[in-house]
């Protein structure tokens, strides 16, 4: 498959949406450039929704090189998950430029889910700027709003158009900064939500979180890993801010929510999507993000917004 143009910097990130609008365009796109990358001695990791990646294993049986596959909608139904993943991949072949496909977007995704996939494609280009990796990022133009796929090009620098052929997107110096419509602040929460205030003890934090979950389907194991993470949250408002926190809960059919809100600011773009050494700081929204199925973050001078989801059902496509 021809890229369109040269690779100037061996050593750079190529992050290429992928808009596709039918199945084979799909499977021969994809197929076309994990053979290529094969071809060259690259390793591949291969992250799509199941019926995909199966599809693709078996058309790549017998080839030769390293090839790495996951179910995406196991691996990262939590978007923040996926740059951890890619890291370790990464890490691993250091030396070496690697092959990426990766579609993060499927159908049954709720709009806070893909506002937090573009949030994830943006911090891509600022987590791995200096990564040699190309990477191939589907996203069906058939089934997506056109608000989204121009924010997936916004997002990502370059595109395959016509032929298999790279080209840039005009995305602008940084493509890393999330773009407006999928950071405005959270929509509030509903009336019925119970709230608490906390300054200095998180046992009625904990209490509260563990009793409302106990009230919705959600599994024992999943309770605890809920009052955790949001432990976790509220513990980071002690250690941070003067000023306590405000924990409200709420549930529907689908979800169970838990949203920490204190007067914190989160500088660093990446936190919670980078496992830091044992003595740095950032451990606690890395293992909240690991626990929970959606985490979205907003921070600002104003304050700091987490609001923590917990699905209480399998929603991953049929």
């Amino acid at each position: 498959m021809s890229s369109g143009r040269a690779v100037t910097d061996p050593g750079a990130l190529r992050h290429v949406a992928f808009p596709y609008r039918d199945p084979g365009e799909y499977r021969a796109q994809i197929l076309g450039f994990a053979r290529a990358g094969l071809d060259r001695g690259e390793p591949l990791f291969v992250a799509l929704p199941g019926d995909a990646v199966r599809m693709v294993a078996s058309q790549l049986a017998g080839k030769s090189g390293e090839l790495v596959y996951c179910d995406i909608t196991d691996m990262s139904r939590n978007p923040a998950r996926i740059i951890p993943e890619l890291r370790a991949f990464f890490d691993q072949h250091a030396g070496q430029r690697v092959r990426v496909v990766d579609e993060p977007a499927w159908p049954g995704r709720t709009p806070a889910e893909i506002c937090e996939v573009i949030r994830h494609e943006a911090l891509v280009n600022l987590a791995f700027s200096d990564a040699a990796a190309t990477m191939m990022c589907p996203y069906d133009v058939t089934r997506l709003t056109p608000a989204i796929i121009a924010d997936v090009r916004r997002t990502h620098p370059e595109h395959f158009g016509t032929g298999g052929r790279i080209t840039a997107n005009g995305a602008p110096a940084a493509a890393w900064q999330v773009p407006p419509d999928c950071d405005r602040p959270l929509p509030p929460p509903p009336a019925g939500a119970e709230s608490l205030g906390y300054q200095t003890d998180l046992a009625p934090v904990r209490r509260m979180v563990e009793i409302h979950a106990q009230r919705t389907s959600l599994a024992a194991g999943r309770v605890a890993d809920l009052v955790l993470a949001v432990n976790e949250i509220a513990a980071n408002t002690l250690g941070h801010t003067s000023s306590g926190g405000t924990l409200q809960v709420w549930h529907d059919s689908a979800e169970i929510f838990c949203q920490v809100q204190d007067r914190g600011w989160i500088s660093d773009p990446l936190a919670g999507r980078i496992k830091r050494p044992p003595d740095g700081r950032g451990h606690g929204l890395f293992l909240v993000n690991q626990v929970c199925d959606l985490v979205e973050l907003r921070t600002g001078q104003g304050g700091t917004t987490v609001r923590m989801h917990m699905s209480l059902g399998d929603r991953r496509p049929d």
